[in-house]
């Protein structure tokens, strides 16, 4: 078990598991980038200004291994890699709206 995440009643908390699973501080970008339709590794580093290469391929592998993005490599030269999202990854998308609309709504707040 990760150490980050809280145990309640010796079961993790989902919210804490749902909250490391998007964690990164390319992840969301990457979801909202990726939302748009197939994406391969260059299309990100163009579209998500100061990411770094090695940052960016850890993020989608850990997305990859989350069930949040699909991988698909085609055997050809030179390779070809296109990510895309997953159910999983689609739900997220609805998630991430709807904690848009709540930010929009603190920004009102502060104004």
């Amino acid at each position: 078990m990760d150490t980050k995440e809280l145990v309640v009643e010796n079961k993790i908390c989902p919210l804490e598991k749902a909250v490391n699973t998007i964690s990164g501080k390319w992840k969301i970008p990457i979801i909202w980038q990726i939302n748009e339709g197939k994406k391969r590794p260059s299309e990100f580093l163009r579209g998500i200004d100061k990411v770094d290469r090695r940052v960016l391929n850890q993020h989608l592998n850990e997305m990859v291994s989350d069930g949040l993005l699909t991988k698909e490599s085609f055997n050809e030269l030179p390779p070809r890699v296109e990510y895309q999202l997953t159910d999983l990854g689609r739900e997220l998308v609805d998630v991430l709206w709807k904690l848009n609309d709540w930010g929009k709504l603190l920004l009102d707040k502060n104004e």
